[in-house]
């Protein structure tokens, strides 16, 4: 392959994998529907594989921040429904409480990290997805912590929002491809 040879915006496909996931599992977390094979199914493919596909084609445009971004939530979305999945197929334990409180924790602070990085630059698509991102997990780690369902809920609708800013995000980049090819 060429190097000078343009290659398309993988960003789009990533944001709108991790938007539409987070809103689905989100709309659950909010208590409008179970968590059933559909919120599965979309962590898997499109949470999980899609992003993992756009941090890999962001890492042959040489984005550093996007090749960690897309491939590490891929890969968070792919461990979860294994957290969720694995116990029901007899391999291993469904994760404690506090083990689930550690997880969505230090998912946190990575995602704070990856928030303060973005302030740094003058995205502030990226600053608004990657801190309502962080409040989202420690919400979640929260309502896991204290057993609150009200936290669980506002987690849920706090995720809705984070889920929409990313699929903004991702239709803004989209038009701009088709303005500006």
């Amino acid at each position: 392959m060429n190097l000078n040879e343009k290659l398309a915006n993988p960003a789009p496909l990533g944001l709108m994998g991790f938007g539409m996931t987070t809103i689905l599992l989100n709309l659950h977390n909010a208590g409008l529907f179970e968590l059933g094979s559909m919120i599965l199914a979309m962590g898997i493919f499109y949470g999980g594989l899609a992003q993992v596909i756009a941090g890999i084609l962001e890492f042959k445009k040489g984005n550093t921040f996007g090749t960690t971004a897309f491939t590490s939530y891929g890969m968070f979305w792919l461990s979860l429904i294994g957290l969720i999945l694995l116990p029901t197929l007899g391999l291993g334990h469904a994760p404690e409480n506090i083990a689930m409180v550690s997880y969505l924790g230090i998912w946190g602070v990575f995602t704070l990290g990856m928030f303060l990085i973005t302030l740094k630059g003058s995205n502030k698509q990226l600053q608004l997805i990657f801190g309502t991102l962080a409040l989202l997990f420690f919400l979640l780690a929260l309502g896991d912590y204290t057993g609150s369902a009200m936290i669980k809920t506002v987690a849920g609708y706090e995720g809705i929002f984070c889920g929409m800013t990313a699929i903004g995000s991702a239709l803004y980049q989209v038009k701009e491809s088709v303005v500006n090819p």
